[in-house]
């Protein structure tokens, strides 16, 4: 072999060399990127659905509906049936998990959705399916449906 020819055969092994060890480097940033950017199963756990879904959801006996909100809200008003848990005590879960069958559906909503997403996050975390009111009490009543006191 004359010298060209091995000056390019080293090239070559180089360039070989350095690819291999950037699609390492790659591959092992791209595993890192998806374990540690992954949205966790249980913030996924529970669903959202609009006001139609939710009234057939709740319109089958086997659901339980729980009202998140404090207890002078749910006072005001609430949806037929509803057990209250406020979500903001700090024993929410206990209080939930004492009152609801984890062998059940359940149904979530507050005034406007956010507390009953967080809500539904804890439940879903306990092993409960649950099921959040997009837009909670203010989307349910601007649907024309009624609450009871």
């Amino acid at each position: 072999m004359n010298m060209i020819t091995i000056t390019l055969l080293m090239i070559n092994l180089k360039s070989l060399m350095l690819l291999a060890i950037v699609t390492v480097i790659v591959v092992s940033c791209a595993k890192f990127i998806t374990r540690s950017h992954s949205v966790p199963q249980a913030l996924t756990a529970f669903s959202n659905v609009n006001v139609d879904e939710f009234q057939s959801l709740i319109a089958d006996p086997n659901v339980q509906l729980l009202d998140v909100r404090a207890q002078d809200e749910y006072d005001e008003g609430h949806i037929a049936g509803a057990k209250l848990v406020d979500v903001n005590d700090t024993a929410f879960v206990e209080n939930a998990v004492a009152v609801l069958n984890k062998q059940r559906p359940v149904a979530v909503y507050c005034r406007s959705g956010r507390r009953s997403a967080r809500a539904a996050q804890m439940l879903s975390e306990q092993g409960f399916k649950v099921t959040n009111l997009l837009g909670g009490v203010i989307a349910w009543q601007d649907a024309g449906k009624t609450l009871v006191k």
